[in-house]
């Protein structure tokens, strides 16, 4: 599907603060999509940004760490990320913000969504996201080997990389239990697509993070895995351009 359109690709590095070099991935031009990717890495997230850039710019920055890139000492947290994030959108002057999130990128972005006090983010896409520590669900992240950054046996300054990486920044609880009774917060419309055949957050923890937005529709896969739209990238981006469209008549 991402076939069908060639677009230009720009590597855009930016310092939302002194220390801290990021790497945003700048494709198509048009309305403004931040895409956020999870613990694979950028290269997840390629069928997503190359389908949305046919028709606006799309944002992507790699979380320090995935690809070789910088991560400082310092930097560690779900709070780093979001923060930085909102600034960036703030420093390149976007408005009217569409943002996806997929995995872990999706408890940013839900984060982010949460906190946007400037108004920037206008609708919110979530692709069997993370984030919320529920009731009646778990989160099923394959464990660390034991180097991740609030490990006892990680070394200081030393690269990490997947899944440790992935750990360091999530901690050990694998979620936030106060992040689902902040969710109604949220006034913007959220969309959340889910893999029928998730095993690390299955469609009934999606359903169960839906509960918790005062607007939001969910929309299962079928044959999509904790990634859909590496299996099924036509009917998870056809759920995603749906809500688009919706949105856009309303």
């Amino acid at each position: 599907m991402s076939g069908e359109h060639m677009t230009s690709v720009e590597k855009v590095h930016v310092t939302p603060y002194p220390g801290l070099d990021l790497t945003v991935v700048k494709r198509g031009e048009g309305n403004p999509i931040l895409v956020l990717h999870g613990g694979g890495g950028p290269a997840s997230m390629r069928e997503i940004e190359e389908h949305f850039a046919a028709t606006n710019t799309v944002y992507a920055p790699i979380h320090p760490g995935w690809d070789d890139t910088p991560r400082p000492g310092w930097f560690s947290r779900v709070d780093d990320l979001v923060e930085t994030y909102l600034d960036v959108l703030e420093d390149l002057g976007l408005t009217d913000v569409t943002l996806i999130g997929s995995s872990f990128g999706g408890w940013i972005a839900t984060e982010m969504a949460l906190r946007d006090r400037g108004r920037q983010i206008s609708k919110l896409i979530l692709m069997d996201s993370i984030g919320p520590k529920l009731l009646h669900q778990s989160t099923n992240i394959p464990p660390a080997s034991g180097r991740e950054l609030w490990s006892s046996a990680s070394v200081e300054n030393e690269p990490l990389e997947g899944i440790d990486l992935l750990h360091t920044y999530i901690g050990p609880s694998q979620g936030d239990p106060k992040l689902f009774g902040r969710l109604h917060r949220i006034d913007v419309p959220v969309l959340l697509v889910w893999g029928e055949n998730d095993q690390v957050v299955t469609p009934d923890f999606g359903r169960e993070f839906q509960s918790g937005f005062k607007d939001a529709r969910f929309v299962e896969i079928e044959g999509g895995s904790h990634v859909p739209t590496e299996d099924q990238p036509e009917k998870t981006l056809r759920a995603m351009d749906a809500f688009l469209r919706e949105e856009a008549g309303n």
